[in-house]
């Protein structure tokens, strides 16, 4: 027998982006506002969030990339992040399968590093991650959710595997 299903309050996504020779992929929950105060209401300053609802955030890169000019391996990373009102702490964390933040633990971040949140006009309903200003060697990871977005920069540098490439194609 079948177990009836209902919709769930956040759904998941799932979006891939080619980057270089490899591809970054990211699966996420996206709460909606529902009229709350979103930064600083139920997402509080100053505290570890998993950047979506449910499970935590996961991004996986299939090559070495340069995230905010800090190197990060190939590999899945939970991504947690600690939103205050004029800067946010984005983290790398070496344990993907967690629910929420709820049983993370700094000694197991991989990286963290500091972006500046921005004030967008548009009111951005459901939580939402984009890549933006994609080009062969870069992106941006945006996160948009109520009037608020971050930009998270990453860089490839495939130059010396491209030109491997091509030598063997060449041959």
């Amino acid at each position: 027998a079948q177990i009836p299903r209902i919709p769930e309050a956040s759904s998941t996504q799932t979006i891939i982006q080619d980057f270089g020779l490899g591809k970054i992929t990211i699966t996420y929950s996206r709460p909606n506002v529902k009229d709350r105060k979103i930064f600083g209401g139920i997402i509080p300053y100053g505290e570890v969030w998993r950047t979506g609802a449910n499970a935590a955030t996961t991004i996986t890169f299939t090559e070495k990339v340069v995230i905010e000019g800090n190197p990060v391996p190939a590999g899945t990373y939970s991504l947690f992040s600690i939103p205050n009102k004029g800067e946010w702490t984005i983290i790398l964390n070496k344990v993907v399968k967690q629910w929420g933040a709820y049983s993370y633990k700094q000694d197991q971040d991989f990286l963290r590093f500091n972006i500046k949140p921005i004030h967008v006009s548009e009111k951005r309903e459901t939580f939402t991650m984009a890549f933006v200003n994609t080009t062969t060697k870069s992106t941006d990871l945006v996160l948009v959710w109520d009037k608020t977005a971050a930009y998270i920069h990453m860089e490839t540098d495939d130059d010396a595997k491209i030109t491997a490439n091509i030598d063997e194609l060449m041959k």
